[in-house]
This record gives C-alpha cells, structure tokens and sequence, in this order.
C-alpha cells in the first residue's frame, strides 16, 4: 500500500506513537516562526522553561502584526522579542523586514521539512512540500525548547486537480472553491494534500495561496508535492540547494478525495461573513465598492502584486474607492521599485503601507461605516476589519484591481479586459533586516521587559470538585475573534492578559467580563466548531484568568481546544448535542471526582440547576490528560 506525501514527511519525523489517524503521535520539529503578536507570550513561556538554546534547525521571531507604534506597548514588546531570541539563538526579524509566512517562504522553508508556527496560517509552508502546522504559542515554545511537538495524527484528504485555470482565474478561487465544499469546519482533523496533473499549473506561490486558507478548513495543514517549479521557485529566491523532490506514492491510499477541475472554476468570492460563504462573482453581481484591500500572507507575493500592478497601469483607481496594498516583503517591494511597478501602483491612485499584516488584523485601514470591502486576505469575520458593520468579501488580486477601477464588483472573466502575462524574476537576497544572535546567550544578554508585559496566568492542578456557573451560552462557528478580539485598540495589549480580559468576547457579550468577575468559577457552553480561526492562545488566557474552568460545546476547532487544554481548561464535547438547548446563564454546574473522571472515556456534569446530568467526551490523549490533571502543560513540564 502505498503512502501519502503527508504520511512520508511526518514518518520521516516520527518520535513516539504510532502513525495512524487518531493516534497520539510525536515529531521531531525542524523550524519554528513566531509574530509578535502572540511572541511575547511565546517567549515568556520559554523564559519559564530555564532552556539555554532552542532546539529546533531553525527558529525566527518575526515582528509583523504590531508594527502600528502609536505608543511604547509595541516597541516594548519588539525589543523584549528580540532581547529573548538573542539569549536563545533566535533569528529576529525587523518590522518592515514583511509578513511572516511570506519571508519563511522566500527565505527558510525547505521541502520534506517541518514547520510550528504561532500563527494559524503558517500552513503556508504547504506550498513547499512541508508539513507546516499552525498551533498555540505554549506549543511552539515547547517546540524550541525539546525539538519536538505533539498532535492527533489527522486523515489525508486528496484534492486532485484536473486541467488548468484560465485568464482572470487564480488560485484564490481554487481554495474558495474547496471551502465552498467542504466549510470552515471540513478540514478538522485532516490533513488537505493537493495531487494531479493540474498541480504542474500552478506556481509555488500559488500553491501556497491554497495551502494558507487550508487554515479556514479547519484543516492540521494542507500540502503540495515538490516538483520543478518548486526548484525554480527556490532557484529564483537564491538557494537552489535546499530543493527536494517529493511525492506521494502512486498507489498512496486516502480517507477521503475530492476532484477540483480547474478548467470550469471562475472568479469566486467570499461573502460576508465566513469564508465559505462562497458564490461565483458573476451570480453576486456588480455591487458598488468603497474599499479595496490588496495584501495578507495569502495574496502579497511577487507575482500577486505584479499582477496588480499590470492591472492598473495606466489606469485611475475609481473616485469611490480607496485602494491599499500591503506588500508581503522588503524583497518584493524592492524588486517593485526597481522595476517600476511601484509606480504603476502609486500613479493609479493606490495607497502603499508597510510591509506587515495591516488591514488583515485590523491594524488600521479599517473601511467607512456600512462600506463593502473587497480584500485578498483570508477571514472575514464580522468585524475583523475594525468596522462592525461592513460588508468584507474575499478575492483574487486580479478581481480585486479589476474590482478598484470599475467601482463594482467586476468578474474579469466578462469584463473584456485582457490580463497581462508576468514574467518571474530572480531575487537577490538581502538579510538586512534580520537579526542573527551570534556571540549572545543566556549569561551575557538581560530580557528587556516594559512595564506592560505581564506574567502570563497559570492554572492549578485539577481538583476533586469543578464547580462553575453557566457565564456564556454561544452559539455555532464562535472565532478566537470573537473570544478575544484584535484590532489596533487591543493588539499592543497582547501582552497583559489581566487588562486584556476585560474585553474577553466583548462582540458577543459586552457583560461577559464582569459576569465572570462576579461568578468567580465559570463555564462556556457552545455550539460546533467553537474556537475556529485565529491560533491566538489569549483566547484560552483571558477567560483562564477571569475563572473559566471548562467549555461545553458540540465541537471544538483543533488549535483552540489544544489551547485550552494547554491552559487546564477542560474542552467537553456533548454526547448528546441536544443537551446544548438546555442550559441558561447562572446555571450551576458541577463535575465531581474530576481527576478520575479525566482519565475515562466520559465525563459526568451535573446542573444542579436543572437536575440533569450530561454526559461528555474529553477524547484526551494520555499527554493531555497529564496536562489537564496538573493545570496545564506549563504545570505538567516543569514536574517532569
């Protein structure tokens, strides 16, 4: 029987366990990325762990979602970041050096290697034949201590892709196009690997488009084969020699396919307010547009923004449109310059912002009230944009300049418009903004620690009894957006949990802070799918620290409940998902004998409330019931 890409890769890493879907497993990490939006809480875990050097091959701090310096909280945090990479052997990268998927992509990533990242989209790595997965920041600190990162061994699901795209079709459309089928929730526990003759078609940066918003599935990560336009992509970045050619067996066996004919794609877009909610761009219509955002680690690569560029040459960006592009790196923007479509960019009328995350966080640019904005980025959950109520859809970059010169919606397919051919280039490479910590260690370099970082909350040891009260009942598809929002106000807070929790689920519920202060122990009840998106551990801090000792819900996303767990909180899934429409606010529940209970198959909790009992399902690992036994995986290290 033959092997999958995926199941070759991770075999080749295997450290403990048995490779087989559902199985606990252990790999060896080879890289590890971390942004500084969830970094600072990364390396004061690694502080806590009294490590000298990481462990990894490779490990770089990147400063891309912060870079917003309105006042000293983020400074502080980039120079606490670079301070601690220093004394651990830590690359830092600069702000401004660009996004971090992007620059591990152009600069590190390497096929058949692996890759942790405390971003949720650092799947990325896919594109290049890695097995690159997105998890919380105690987990990547774990990685760089030990070397090693331990997960569910997840399905293969084999996406074939037949034929080819054409004109005005890109491979945002090919991802939207899978979302649309399989939704946010479909990739849960699996692994999305692209195979076919029409993978030949598309480019590594392309393919790394694809492998990004495989996060949006839900998916452990998604990945490509690594072929000849893998070494042309290395060979043009300068470091040809880090070429492999991998594949999967020909025979290679799957859990699950799904047949994508690239010949019959069009334009797609994602509408309001889930990226699956997905329709073609012709069956929406020309709706009139006032934001244009064109960037994110999904869509800012060289080719993208020559595209764009070639797109408004010459033209005017519409009088009701604001255009901004956020480059992916200082190499791109450099190249741009150079060759001049950066002034194609600028002379059409586009606004240009640094090289970082931006709009895609919230971090400014956030669209007029009621505006509809199209943006190439990857989410577009209700206001994510920094603006409540506007209308975010998800596009290509080729509908996206199409779309800022007409003023609508525009299907290039339709438009009559003809879309230029871009040459690739070849890149010189420049590490001027990377910081190496040759010469640095734990004895000669002191932390720099600003006055707001704060120790990160930690837990205690499971005790005999769990009481809380009902603080929460949520509904399907709740976002770590949603638990902990992220915008400008609130990003430079990332680092003092006591005052970030303040505004824990403040979209959902604007009371749910005092209410937990008021209840002292708590309890969230949720729908499916609860915690997608974002890898944000603060989403699992902030409610540790206002008292939430475990969440209800029908399911959970994989990153989330790994968080939780990461934090002693216990994640329950309901047996019976009826039991969710039972409860109400200020119910009070109670899981008695809570340490036996965590090593079984079922966990009783009663609602004294209501008389009912419900039975749950941990599924806990015997590493995670460990963790979950003495309060977390911070607790559970440091008795070892």
């Amino acid at each position: 029987m033959g092997k999958t890409l995926a199941y070759k890769i991770l075999e080749n890493h295997l450290v403990e366990g048995t490779l087989a879907p559902g199985e606990a497993i252990t790999i060896k990490i080879d890289q590890t990325l971390t942004q500084d939006s969830t970094g600072t809480m990364v390396y004061l875990q690694l502080e806590a762990m009294e490590v000298d050097k990481v462990k990894t091959e490779l490990s770089v701090a990147y400063i891309d979602h912060n870079t917003l310096q309105t006042g000293f909280e983020n400074a502080d945090d980039h120079e606490f970041i670079k301070s601690v990479a220093r004394r651990h052997g830590v690359l830092f990268s600069k702000p401004g050096n660009g996004i971090c998927h992007q620059l591990q992509l152009e600069n590190y990533g390497k096929p058949g290697k692996t890759l942790l990242g405390s971003d949720s989209h650092t799947p990325t790595g896919g594109g290049l034949g890695m097995i690159a997965i997105g998890a919380g920041g105690l987990d990547v600190a774990v990685a760089m201590a030990k070397g090693t990162y331990s997960l569910t061994a997840p399905k293969v699901v084999k996406v074939e892709l037949k034929g080819a795209l054409k004109p005005w079709v890109s491979a945002k459309d090919v991802i939207l196009y899978v979302l649309q089928q399989l939704t946010v929730k479909g990739g849960v526990g699996k692994i999305i690997e692209y195979t076919g003759e029409g993978v030949k078609s598309l480019s590594v940066t392309d393919r790394a488009t694809i492998t990004n918003m495989g996060a949006e599935l839900g998916a452990t990560t998604s990945v490509f084969p690594s072929d000849e336009n893998t070494r042309l992509y290395l060979k043009e970045e300068g470091r040809e020699e880090d070429y492999t050619p991998l594949a999967a067996d020909p025979d290679a066996v799957y859990d699950e396919e799904l047949i994508v004919d690239l010949d019959q794609l069009t334009p797609l877009a994602a509408m309001p307010h889930s990226p699956d909610n997905v329709d073609s761009v012709s069956n929406i219509g020309e709706i009139k547009v006032d934001q244009v955002a064109i960037g994110s680690c999904t869509n800012s690569s060289y080719m993208d923004l020559m595209k764009v560029a070639a797109i408004l040459k010459g033209k005017k960006v519409h009088p009701d449109v604001s255009l901004v592009i956020s480059p992916g790196s200082s190499k791109i923007m450099s190249k741009m310059a150079q060759n001049g479509a950066l002034a194609d960019i600028i002379n059409a009328g586009a606004r240009v912002i640094e090289n970082a995350c931006g709009p895609c966080i919230g971090m400014g640019q956030s669209p007029k009230s009621g505006a509809v904005s199209l943006r190439t980025f990857n989410r577009n959950f209700k206001g994510r944009s920094g603006t409540l109520d506007a209308q975010v859809f998800l596009v290509s970059p080729e509908t996206a300049a199409l779309s800022a010169i007409k003023g609508v919606l525009t299907d290039g397919m339709t438009s009559g418009e003809e879309l230029p051919k871009i040459p690739e280039t070849d890149f010189v490479p420049n590490d001027n903004f990377v910081v190496y910590p040759e010469g640095c260690n734990k004895d000669n370099t002191e932390v720099a620690m600003g006055p707001n970082i704060k120790p990160f909350p930690r837990n205690t040891a499971l005790p005999e009894k769990v009481e809380a009260k009902v603080v929460l009942h949520a509904g399907d598809n709740i976002t770590t957006d949603d638990i902990m929002p992220s915008d400008s106000r609130l990003l430079p807070y990332r680092s003092n949990i006591p005052h970030l929790s303040n505004y824990c689920f403040e979209k959902i519920d604007a009371g749910f802070s005092a209410r937990c202060k008021e209840a002292g122990k708590c309890a969230i009840v949720g729908g499916e799918n609860y915690g997608q998106g974002s890898s944000r551990e603060h989403a699992a801090l902030a409610p540790l620290y206002l008292g939430v000792k475990f969440v209800l819900a029908k399911s959970f996303a994989r990153i989330h409940r790994s968080n939780l767990i990461n934090s002693g909180i216990l994640p329950l899934v309901f047996e019976n998902p009826a039991d969710y429409d039972t409860f109400e606010l200020g119910d009070e529940l109670v899981i008695e004998n809570a340490p036996q209970q965590a090593t079984q198959d079922t966990i009783e909790v009663k609602n004294l409330t209501k008389d009912l009992v419900y039975k749950t399902k941990p599924n806990f690992s015997d590493l995670e019931q460990t963790m979950i036994l003495k309060g977390g995986k911070i607790n559970a290290i440091k008795d070892n």
